[in-house]
């Protein structure tokens, strides 16, 4: 599995491996039923401690993207069931964004194609 931490970067390590988990995931890199290496490979191949790893696992598993068994360890498995709270959480996340275009002066229409661009993406490869 690619993934790649930026160590000069101000977002936590655990922040980038369960955003890079989930970006894999939506680009249909890592499918339902797949397995994550162990945390213990997964910290060695990227040159962290476990508990960064575990973190983030913990993250995924609770936020609906993986199930952690002891026997098979983290294995994708997207929950899709709640729909409210993920839509409640994707307001919390961009309404930030929104307030960075509002004070970067980013029209509507260009954060309109933005979004519609990525989205088209991510569907694209997701489907491949």
């Amino acid at each position: 599995m690619l993934i790649e931490i930026d160590f000069d970067s101000s977002e936590a390590l655990y922040i980038q491996l369960y955003n890079q988990v989930i970006k894999a995931i939506a680009a249909n890199r890592l499918r339902d039923g797949d397995s994550l290496p162990s945390v213990r490979v997964m910290a060695d191949e990227l040159g962290v401690n476990m508990h960064t790893v575990n973190k983030a696992y913990a993250l995924l598993r609770e936020d609906g993207y993986v199930n952690l068994d002891r026997r098979n360890g983290a294995v994708v498995a997207v929950r899709v069931e709640d729909h409210g709270a993920h839509m409640e959480s994707m307001h919390d996340n961009m309404e930030m964004i929104i307030a960075q275009a509002v004070c970067k002066n980013i029209e509507l229409e260009e954060m309109q194609e933005l979004v519609r661009e990525m989205y088209e993406d991510y569907r694209r490869l997701s489907s491949l």
